[in-house]
């Protein structure tokens, strides 16, 4: 592979996205230092004057892959206003079309075994995304009576552990496992069940 000729924080960036590759086509585990360099077109040497390691790369790919997912999800909650209804169904949605446009950003971030806590870049990023979808929790929560409602943070928490199951089994082609139906309806009828349950959602709807 020819040369590409990167310099100072262009060749950073370019093995970031050698990296997003490689993450896509073999996991995060499965290709080396010297694989994201060649890719980049850049000798191995040249990759430590930016990471120090395989992790430091994938922490670096997870951390812009917050900022999107962030972004996404801030995006999909001021389309639902004012309605915090579909502002909180939104947010639903935007994890599934995130883990589908960004599959190497969201390996990195939710499958690589990489903490949110690796670096306060990557804390603060991962809080802001998971922010947007409490304060949704919160808004929406605010019809249930006092007594009944549940903490923000664990009904936000239920929503991102149903969406990632659905993504997981049936959005990213998983070995062995299938639906009848496609992962949009599977997430709208499971976040439905949940919001009914809550008394948010009419019973006939």
């Amino acid at each position: 592979m020819p040369k590409r000729g990167y310099h100072h924080g262009n060749l950073r960036q370019a093995l970031v996205e050698a990296a997003l590759e490689l993450i896509e086509a073999k996991g995060p585990t499965g290709f080396t230092l010297s694989e994201a360099a060649k890719q980049a077109g850049v000798t191995p040497a040249a990759v430590y004057r930016h990471f120090e390691g395989r992790e430091d790369l994938i922490a670096e790919a997870a951390r812009q892959g917050y900022e999107i997912f962030a972004d996404v999800m801030q995006y999909a909650y001021d389309k639902g206003q004012p309605s915090a209804l579909a502002s909180f169904e939104a947010t639903g949605r935007a994890y599934l079309a995130f883990a589908r446009k960004y599959p190497g950003h969201y390996i990195a971030m939710f499958e690589s075994g990489i903490s949110v806590n690796r670096t306060p870049e990557l804390a603060a990023v991962s809080g802001r995304a998971r922010a947007v979808l409490e304060r949704a929790a919160a808004e929406l929560s605010q019809h249930i009576p006092p007594e009944k409602r549940p903490p923000a943070s664990m009904f936000s928490a239920h929503v991102w552990a149903l969406s990632h199951g659905v993504v997981e089994l049936f959005a990213r082609n998983s070995p062995g496992t299938s639906s009848p139906f496609s992962p949009e309806d599977l997430l709208e009828s499971g976040i439905g069940v949940y919001l009914r349950g809550l008394g948010l959602v009419p019973p006939d709807e």
